[in-house]
């Protein structure tokens, strides 16, 4: 099935460098606390980005083989810059003063060229709530000696930065393994990848299917006869590589030693209430009743009215914790670490601004803090059998889908094109439906063609399912609401026509109520293309038929892969209707 996509940006190096300076500005004009130390974290994650797409248009300039350069260590050293700050921050509890250089971004800059670069979003920090700090913390542990960091790009970049700023290695480098995915390997360029008589750390936020990656420089560096005891693995985790991990790979892994702090024992279970994410919460709503409730994996069902029988999909979701305070409970949510973070942060507020969705106290290092309504119920079947509701729920939608086309724009490039999206509907029809369904897809693909100019791009909701809505008679929010144009999957940012889509299928709008909705959203200065949406339907059909389907391959509890498997018969059924009046 084809749901994910591998998030890349073409950004110029002169718009990184300054975008630098403005978070190092605006660190400075900040008092003392968590608050700097996120805007310092962006820094850092900043840095890392720039490094990273310097040091693969390298690799692609040398044949796709990593060797030094002056841009390549002019970029880490800035990168070890912003480690240093976070480092320093992180130990001083966020209360010393903040010691920098008054312009550390220039002297890098000098030697670093004027070019495009291509930039991978590190997933651990937008996505799985990983924390930078945990490496360095990690390496702390260590014995000082002579070390040798190696990076695994992308994360691995501002990550080894970390840990060689806790190891004292002045000048880490970075690698980007390539060939099979459960079989990577190093192309190394000059000198040799090892130091002699250096203990070695390699650091990526792995290991997944495989741990091939991880594993290939461990090879590497065997093979350049560095003896076992003095290669260290820093992963994302402790549960070792994956399903696909060949012999191999996991007798490497098993020679290694690793070493980590886990998210938990970072910022839940901190020595220091400095570092914890309930002293953070309580800085901007109050003190707390009682400890955070984690409420991760589908765990938020059971503190909401109604909300038991949704799908979820564990392991996809992002780190959320209800904080019940004196004026009522919030809903603290994990939306990711830097620069794009910050941005979906701006889209939360907008949201919540123009009452679409749960009021925003917050941001603290990653986590928002917005307003939990547990006493209202998420939209059902037998809820939506209210014709006096529905039409609210129509007229609402086309408020929202308009707000959201007004006010959040995108780039030409920042999602899928209607190629893609073809091509994965495709792929998906013929694995779910079988290879026949396939032919269905030769005019969706004669449309892609003539109809792509037509896209205007908008951070779209991605998210319209009903139990994402709350309704009282008062009101209609919309939850989950800033995060999913951004996500893992190839979607991202679409036409407004793709919440319409989603819409339809979610609510199961007859033709009629798509009418009405695509005629309020017209009053709203927002027209919807009728051939744009005839496209994006099936699109988006198929594209949660593939979601559903891996979603209920993951699910290790009976009860939730039935209901995954049924949302995903849903998808399956609507899909053969819709390709059978083509």
């Amino acid at each position: 099935m084809l749901v994910y996509g591998d998030a890349t940006r073409r950004e110029p190096v002169a718009r990184k460098l300054a975008r630098l300076r403005t978070q190092l500005a605006a660190a400075r004009a900040m008092p003392p606390g968590i608050g700097r130390h996120g805007v310092l974290v962006d820094a850092l994650i900043e840095a890392g980005e720039l490094a990273q797409g310097l040091a693969d248009a390298r690799f692609e300039a040398e044949g796709k083989q990593d060797a030094r350069s002056p841009e390549t260590d002019g970029a880490m050293a800035l990168a070890m810059a912003m480690a240093a700050l976070c480092a320093k921050s992180w130990t001083s509890a966020f209360s010393g003063p903040l010691q920098m250089l008054d312009d550390p971004v220039t002297p890098c800059a000098a030697v670093l060229p004027s070019i495009d670069i291509d930039v991978k979003q590190p997933e651990g920090y937008a996505f799985y709530a990983l924390y930078p700090e945990s490496y360095f913390v990690a390496a702390q542990r260590m014995q000082r000696r002579p070390w040798r960091v190696i990076g695994l790009r992308s994360i691995g970049t501002s990550l080894a930065a970390m840990v060689a700023v806790a190891l004292g290695d002045r000048s880490p480098i970075t690698v980007r393994p390539t060939g099979h995915p459960f079989d990577r390997r190093v192309a190394w360029r000059g000198a040799p990848l090892s130091t002699r008589d250096a203990h070695h750390a390699i650091v990526d936020e792995g290991p997944g299917l495989s741990g091939s990656s991880m594993a290939g420089v461990v090879r590497q560096l065997q093979g350049e006869g560095v003896p076992p005891e003095r290669i260290h693995l820093f992963p994302g985790h402790g549960n070792g590589p994956g399903a696909q991990a060949s012999p191999g790979t996991r007798a490497l892994w098993a020679q290694a030693p690793m070493h980590g702090v886990s998210t938990d024992e970072l910022i839940l279970q901190a020595a220091d209430p400095a570092h914890r994410l309930q002293s953070w919460v309580e800085a901007i709503v109050g003190p707390l009743h009682t400890p955070l409730l984690e409420v991760t994996g589908g765990g938020w069902r059971g503190a909401h009215a109604g909300g038991e029988l949704a799908p979820a999909h564990p392991w996809q979701e992002r780190r959320k914790f209800l904080a019940p305070a004196r004026d009522g409970s919030w809903l603290v949510k994990f939306i990711g670490l830097g620069h794009g973070a910050r941005e979906r942060f701006g889209c939360a507020r907008a949201l919540a601004e123009a009452g679409f969705s749960p009021a925003v106290a917050g941001l603290c290092h990653g986590f928002m803090v917005e307003r939990w309504h547990g006493g209202m119920a998420p939209l059902s079947a037998g809820r939506l059998g209210d014709a006096a509701l529905r039409a609210r729920l129509v007229a609402h939608l086309a408020r929202y889908i308009a707000f959201r086309a007004r006010t959040f724009p995108a780039p030409d490039e920042s999602g899928a094109s209607l190629q893609a999206l073809c091509d994965m509907g495709r792929q998906n029809c013929s694995e779910a439906l079988g290879t026949h369904s396939a032919h269905a897809w030769d005019g969706f693909a004669r449309d892609a063609t003539r109809l792509g100019h037509r896209v205007q791009r908008v951070r779209t909701d991605n998210r319209m399912h009903a139990w994402e809505w709350l309704a009282s008679s008062a009101a209609i929010l919309k939850t989950d609401a800033v995060d999913h144009h951004a996500g893992h999957d190839l979607v991202g940012c679409q036409d407004p026509a793709w919440d319409v889509a989603g819409a339809a299928a979610e609510f199961g709008l007859a033709d009629s109520e798509v009418a009405r909705l695509r005629d309020g959203l017209l009053q709203e200065g927002c027209a919807i293309d009728a051939e744009l949406l005839a496209f994006y339907m099936p699109a988006y059909l198929a594209f949660q038929l593939g979601h559903y389907e891996m979603a209920a391959q993951d699910a290790r509890v009976a009860v939730e892969r039935s209901r995954l498997a049924a949302q995903r018969e849903r998808y399956a059924c609507a899909l053969r209707r819709h390709l059978a009046l083509r």
